[in-house]
């Protein structure tokens, strides 16, 4: 593929060249963008984030299915996110009490939250329940007891949903029958350890129990797993009707693929939805349960394509016949997924996307690792200190994992939509990262 061709193949939703000859995304050119708010710079395409929500939707509305759509907080939390989520009408998921604080501050409806995580603290469930956070995710014995503790001190009932390891993983195109047995997460069906724990829950009348939860993997590009978890799944809720439970609930979680390189080819996001509500539907039917409500849980898929970092170009290492690099001034800190794990991005330059490429060069990262490396071997056209470099696909997993690594400020977070800008996060200041140290004289030992 030409560098040239490289924004029209990668174009999601309003990126587009304007007549300045720039990248512009939402109405609004990136170097502009870039001299506002700096760099490095996290670029939200608003327009499509709401896109992405009403295909899953849709999808659900013409099948004429209950269902609810609750978004993965963990791949960008921001008190702006929750509010887009609140007006869109879509639930959450949060991990962690900072999760639930920020939703909170966003005055986002925590009765359409979900409470997940595989050793929810005791503070972590009290705020939880205090705050009226809809629904937990009991993921282990210790969190029943725990949980049952807290609502008959508050005098308090909630509903919950059983996690369910369901022995299959499901990574891109590998289906592994047994892989998720081995897991941190969940109860195991296999060993009848999901059984024991509905039983247990059962006999607790604080808790509410709704349906069960189940998570297969990330990145996946077929339904397949979907199919055999649902199967599992409705198996089990099967088996437990004998006993005189009706679920309610069926949550087969997220992990929808996207597209980062050309290597990539994930279904289109409601062609996911599509498939679970037939696949949902013809197990229920056979297994003769009535419809419970089909939960999903997109994270990745919901943001990750609206998401677009600047980063302005610095340094040039030239090694003949080896590798040219170019340096930003980002990273690792703000970007950890290529040092991490390898994930493979591109991107262009932000003042001239459409042009023909003239070299093939690295972007290497401005920390102190080897590691720090963005992306490998990307055409470029020919470039110069302080140009900005535009990568696309960053809008998941990014923010929410950096780092003040080096003692570098984590970026700024913009969202754009109808050629206006709004700052939705701060760039963190030196003074910032250093607020929590404690400033005494070491005579004070």
């Amino acid at each position: 593929m030409k560098a040239g061709d490289v924004l029209h193949y990668y174009q999601y939703g309003t990126q587009t060249t304007n007549q300045a000859g720039h990248l512009s995304i939402g109405g609004v050119d990136t170097l502009e963008l870039a001299h506002e708010y700096g760099t490095p710079l996290v670029v939200y395409d608003v327009a499509l984030i709401k896109q992405r929500i009403a295909e899953f939707k849709q999808v659900f509305e013409a099948a004429g299915v209950a269902y609810k759509v609750t978004y993965a907080s963990k791949a960008f939390t921001a008190i702006a996110m929750y509010q887009l989520l609140a007006e869109q009408g879509v639930g959450c998921d949060v991990v962690s009490g900072g999760e639930i604080y920020t939703a909170q501050q966003a005055g986002f409806p925590l009765a359409t939250a979900s409470f997940h995580g595989n050793n929810k603290s005791a503070a972590e469930l009290e705020y939880a329940v205090t705050a009226g956070v809809g629904t937990i995710v009991l993921d282990n014995f210790h969190e029943i007891d725990l949980l049952n503790d807290i609502l008959t001190t508050q005098d308090k009932t909630i509903d919950v949903l059983l996690r369910i390891s369901p022995g299959i993983s499901a990574h891109t195109h590998e289906y592994i029958m047994t892989g998720q047995e081995d897991s941190k997460f969940g109860f195991d069906l296999k060993s009848g350890q999901a059984t024991t724990a509905f039983e247990k829950v059962q006999a607790l009348p604080r808790l509410n129990l709704r349906g069960v939860h189940c998570h297969i993997g990330s990145q996946i590009f077929e339904t397949k797993g979907f199919e055999m978890a649902a199967e599992a799944m409705i198996a089990l809720l099967a088996q437990w009707q004998q006993q005189g439970f009706t679920a309610q609930v069926l949550n087969l979680g997220g992990g929808f693929g996207v597209r980062y390189t050309a290597e990539d080819q994930p279904l289109a996001p409601q062609d996911y939805v599509r498939d679970i509500v037939k696949i949902v539907k013809n197990q229920a039917a056979a297994a003769q349960l009535p419809l419970p409500e089909i939960w999903i849980e997109p994270g990745r898929s919901m943001v990750a394509e609206a998401g677009t970092s600047l980063y302005t170009i610095g340094s040039r290492k030239d090694l003949p016949g080896i590798r040219h690099y170019l340096a930003v001034d980002g990273g690792m800190g703000d970007n950890i997924r290529p040092a991490l794990y390898e994930a493979k991005y591109t991107a262009v330059l932000a003042n001239a996307p459409e042009a023909e490429p003239v070299e093939t060069v690295s972007i290497a990262g401005k920390y102190c690792e080897s590691g720090d490396m963005l992306v490998w071997d990307l055409p470029l056209p020919q470039s110069k200190p302080g140009d900005v470099l535009a990568m696309f696909v960053t809008g998941a997993y990014g923010y929410s994992m950096a780092s003040n690594y080096n003692r570098n400020p984590r970026p700024a977070v913009v969202f754009v939509e109808n050629g206006q800008a709004r700052l939705v996060i701060k760039r963190e200041t030196y003074a910032d990262m250093a607020h929590l140290d404690v400033n005494e004289s070491p005579s004070h030992l």
